[in-house]
């Protein structure tokens, strides 16, 4: 039997047997159990841990009936102080392989956390891993992976790219379906990006399947599914890169944002990570975002530049408009290090800062603290800003403050989606932007890295406005 068969066979053992002394002691419903059963089918997980998230049974509640009917001791990880020299038993990846955590070791017996504490299967080839017996104890699953993360030491940083361009890359040449070590998964990891960056893609996701973890490219015509990550290395792989990214690997129910700094060709590119919970697991999503440029180096005109410079001075709205993935961040960027006056109070309101502006008071939003666009909105005016780049504008209530600002002289900068002059035209006929047509005061449209064109107040009111 190879690795990715047996893994196959890690069900829920212990809910499994005991889901039905769940109903009768009147726990939870049988649709309760049919639901949860479906979710961790389809996230990967155990259907305890499940029944903990979506709020159908109180932990406490699932532990103590676990612990009564298996007659085995139910541990509290958040209280209890493990003895680390057993960490040198279990690799990171076996803990998390079997969702286990070592606590002690008395004599050849080493006392573990589970999760699923009548998994023989797992036990057993702990058993062979460590060469010790195995005494279970049982801790709830989200507990035991927030611990492992805790103790081991994980790298989390990406190594440096180097891309040649006489080389055509295929990271899953890098696959190795048995290999768990961390250096592995690292380096799976690492030929993923290199392959996109190589194939100037800006975008890539990966998404849950029955084989595993799709890796997708995006291209600005079409999505192409590069490869699958074996089920196998799935779990250490997601936990790997959420690390990395200072996401909580625990964590998959609601969603999360980081980002990744990393050198590739001596040059540090970063890399926001979204994860997103699906019905069939968590979707991620990197979008991969190159150091600004001089605005001199591109397509534009000097005359357009010295336009956007002007406009940057006085009252009013830059809009940066394109289709998605045309590189209208990139260009934001590269206005925000180069044409603006030094004299000038700049702020930035973004849920990633992208790379660090010298000059520039970048501010990142976190839902996890509170701290939304809504609150920014009412608390940046008290920092006295004469120029504030806001990633994006969502909400009717935003848009209307947004244009406010203008009226109390500041300039903004932000960006708008879309596909062509026409759409433009066409999302513009909506009332609610009419007062926000009046305050613009240059509008640059991206067609593509290598046609850009800049319109001034007289132009957008012959031809847009």
């Amino acid at each position: 039997m190879d690795l990715l068969n047996e893994n196959s066979s890690l069900d829920n053992k212990t809910i499994d047997k005991l889901k039905y002394d769940l109903v009768r002691d009147g726990l939870v419903t049988y649709d309760d159990i049919e639901h949860a059963s479906e979710l961790a089918v389809a996230q990967n997980t155990n259907i305890g841990q499940i029944l903990i998230n979506t709020q159908m049974i109180d932990e406490s509640v699932l532990m103590r009936f676990l612990e009564e009917k298996l007659h085995t001791p139910c541990v509290d990880l958040e209280n209890y102080s493990i003895d680390k020299k057993c960490l040198d038993f279990v690799s990171y990846q076996d803990a998390i392989r079997f969702k286990i955590l070592p606590l002690f070791i008395i004599e050849d017996t080493l006392t573990v956390a589970m999760a699923d504490p009548m998994d023989l299967f797992s036990i057993d080839k702990i058993m062979q891993i460590t060469k010790k017996n195995i005494d279970p104890v049982i801790a709830s699953e989200k507990s035991i992976l927030k611990k492992i993360n805790e103790y081991y030491d994980i790298k989390s940083k990406v190594e440096d790219i180097k891309i040649d361009n006489s080389i055509s890359y295929d990271w899953q040449e890098e696959l190795h379906n048995d290999d768990l070590s961390s250096e592995h998964i690292q380096a799976l990891f690492r030929a993923i990006l290199k392959q996109a960056i190589a194939q100037e893609v800006h975008e890539l996701y990966f998404e849950n399947s029955s084989q595993g973890l799709s890796v997708n490219f995006k291209k600005p015509d079409k999505i192409v599914q590069t490869g699958i990550i074996p089920s196998l290395l799935t779990s250490s792989f997601v936990q790997s890169l959420k690390s990395m990214s200072n996401l909580d690997p625990n964590v998959y129910e609601i969603p999360q944002l980081g980002k990744l700094n990393f050198n590739v060709d001596n040059s540090e590119l970063t890399a926001s990570v979204s994860a997103f919970p699906t019905i069939e697991g968590e979707r991620i999503l990197i979008k991969i975002y190159h150091p600004p440029i001089a605005i001199e180096k591109l397509n534009i005109a000097p005359d357009k530049i010295e336009l956007i410079k002007n406009s940057l001075e006085k009252p009013g709205v830059v809009l940066i408009c394109g289709a998605s993935l045309s590189g209208k961040t990139h260009l934001i960027y590269s206005i925000l290090s180069n044409l603006i006056s030094k004299s000038k109070n700049v702020m930035t309101l973004e849920s990633i800062a992208k790379y660090r502006l010298k000059g520039v008071a970048q501010c990142e939003l976190n839902e996890n603290i509170g701290f939304n666009l809504d609150k920014a909105m009412r608390f940046i005016e008290f920092q006295s800003p004469d120029i504030i780049y806001f990633e994006g504008i969502t909400t009717k209530e935003g848009l209307d403050f947004f244009t406010s600002l203008t009226l109390k002289n500041k300039a903004l900068i932000t960006e708008f989606l879309a596909e062509n002059m026409d759409d433009l035209r066409r999302k513009f006929e909506f009332s609610e932007f009419t007062m926000f047509k009046s305050v613009i005061s240059c509008l640059i449209f991206i067609h593509s890295k290598d046609s850009i064109e800049i319109f001034d107040k007289n132009d957008l009111e012959k031809y847009l406005i």
